[in-house]
């Protein structure tokens, strides 16, 4: 219904305006507050609000008050069309074809070969994986790419460490975990004696020039770190449509660079792009190396011709931000195809500071998935004991929590680390939406509901304001998408179990007036619908009994 106010709104305004919903439903269930259109339309707030009103077609209550224009939906008519809708398109409400079929290119995850996966990297995974669901629902044809950290001069340093610390019995056992272990060594000893960063680079030289040990070595820590990556994949059930890393890209680096030969100059030995309003592009170093950039703009040419999308999004912490404007501003110099955007997001940080890979202090996301799994189960355990397949249930709470922890939070914000947060299943929680999800599921095991539902036996206060939510979920989804943020349907799917509850505890389902609870149970099948929807757009499993 929103859309469709928008749409006649859209008539009469012209530029940016937004459509708010009143906390106080007496102001109606769509407000549009005057404020700033008054300029547009040369009247006070109040007047620019009646002569809107008097313009629009619409076929609804709409009041003016305070410079607001308040839009009241037809309850009897929204109880009907929203169940009905609901309930005929089960999986598919809230999915739209806006997309149709246009082809997103999105960025995410893209760890660094050879170093741990840690609770850092869940932000990037799990924003991405949600917003290649948000956009599939909406229509669009979503690319799923990890861009691997799998090139730079980090490989000459962890080369170094290898031969110098490494152990191969311990790779066996424990390959990320020693690996991460002598890098973290090699920057501590590089304090003590700095001609191991010369030998390191060394390395990298050679490992450029296709040495063979070189190159036997960094193949063997790529391997051994998709394996690892990929135990987390499918745990939080996550898939890629492409693996390229950086290395990917290393035998397209000279056409791409000559793709930049009008725009590029010498400074200094090194070959860049200048800019007027922030630092250079460096395509070639002095030594004639190549630099993130380089391979970011190679990878570039190479998405937009293999995969023709309208839009490539990078998930990608806001440190990165620099580095994306500079991106973006040198790539649309030579090529102004596809929209390019970087979806940035807060780092997650320690109560007393930054994680680094560099320093060690790191939680391994294998650590925090554990914990809190088992965290779970010891509830799982003490609360329905009875429960079948406790592990894997305990396993999916677990890592919902996880999951649900990250994605509620504006991903705009920095987040801090606290095992007393990850492991609180109360209040704004994954498990909290889940456990009302199995609720909607055991009321509807306990009585069956014809579709031929009596919607004016619906009238309380309560199954009203319920059904009004359940009408904003394919709003909410789109917008949603449009802002690149899982958090607006995460804090949403908190909203729906709350006034659930709220409802629940009001009034009986199971009643003996077979008609009202046939209405009843068609409800709280559209509760069990809608959340259901929200969960896999997140990447939460859905759980049936806990």
């Amino acid at each position: 219904m929103e859309e469709v106010i928008l749409k006649e709104l859209k008539k009469l305004i012209k530029g940016d305006f937004k459509l708010e919903t009143p906390q106080d439903r007496k102001f109606g269930d769509y407000s549009l507050p005057c404020f700033n259109l008054a300029k547009q339309f040369k009247k006070n707030p109040n007047e620019t609000a009646k002569d809107i009103r008097s313009k629009l077609k619409l076929d609804m209550k709409i009041e003016v008050v305070g410079g607001y224009l308040n839009f009241f939906l037809d309850d009897k008519k929204v109880i009907k069309d929203v169940l009905s809708k609901i309930l005929k398109e089960g999986s598919k409400y809230g999915s739209t074809n806006i997309g149709k079929r246009k082809k997103v290119v999105i960025d995410f995850s893209s760890p660094n070969i050879a170093k741990p996966f840690g609770i850092g990297h869940l932000r990037s995974t799990v924003i991405g994986n949600s917003l290649y669901n948000i956009l599939t629902f909406l229509g669009y044809k979503c690319i799923g790419v990890n861009h691997l950290g799998d090139w730079g001069t980090q490989f000459g340093k962890l080369i170094v460490a290898y031969n110098k610390w490494g152990d191969p019995k311990k790779i066996k056992k424990q390959s990320i975990v020693h690996l991460f272990s002598i890098y973290v060594k090699f920057h501590q000893q590089a304090k003590i004696n700095p001609e191991l960063d010369d030998e390191a680079r060394e390395w990298f030289k050679k490992l450029e020039q296709g040495d063979k040990k070189a190159t036997k070595l960094w193949k063997w820590f790529k391997d051994l770190s998709l394996k690892e990556f990929q135990k987390y994949y499918k745990e939080l059930n996550i898939k890629f449509d492409s693996y390229h890393g950086e290395a990917f890209y290393n035998k397209k680096l000279n056409d791409t660079i000559k793709k930049f030969k009008k725009h590029s100059v010498i400074d200094d030995g090194a070959l860049v792009i200048p800019f007027k309003d922030m630092p250079p592009i460096i395509l070639k170093k002095r030594d004639g190396a190549s630099t993130y950039h380089t391979r970011d703009l190679a990878t570039l040419f190479y998405r937009i011709k293999t995969y023709d999308p309208i839009k490539i999004l990078y998930v990608v912490g806001s440190p990165q931000n620099l580095h994306f404007k500079q991106l973006f501003k040198g790539f649309h110099l030579v090529n102004k195809k596809s929209e390019l955007v970087h979806v940035n997001f807060g780092l997650m940080k320690f109560k007393d500071g930054n994680m680094s890979t560099r320093k060690g202090n790191i939680i391994f996301l294998e650590d925090v998935l554990d914990k809190s799994t088992q965290y779970a189960l010891k509830l799982i355990k003490e609360k329905s004991p009875r429960l079948k397949n406790k592990e894997k249930v305990a396993k999916q709470i677990g890592i919902g929590s996880i999951v649900f922890g990250d994605l509620i939070n504006d991903r705009l914000r920095d987040l801090v680390f606290d095992w007393n947060k990850i492991l609180d299943f109360n209040g704004e929680t994954g498990p909290y939406v889940q456990y009302g999800y199995v609720r909607t599921n055991s009321l509807l095991k306990k009585g069956r509901f014809s579709t031929k539902i009596k919607f004016d036996l619906l009238n309380e206060k309560e199954e009203i304001e319920l059904i009004k939510l359940l009408n904003e979920f394919p709003d909410l989804v789109l917008d949603s998408g449009k802002q690149y943020k899982p958090s607006i349907v995460a804090k949403y799917l908190i909203d729906v179990v709350r006034s659930f509850n709220h409802f629940y505890e009001k009034h009986q389902v199971l009643v003996d007036d077979k008609y009202l609870k046939n209405a009843r149970l068609g409800l709280i099948k559209a509760v069990n619908i809608v959340l259901e929807n929200g969960m896999r757009l997140l990447g939460l499993k859905v759980v049936k009994e806990m």
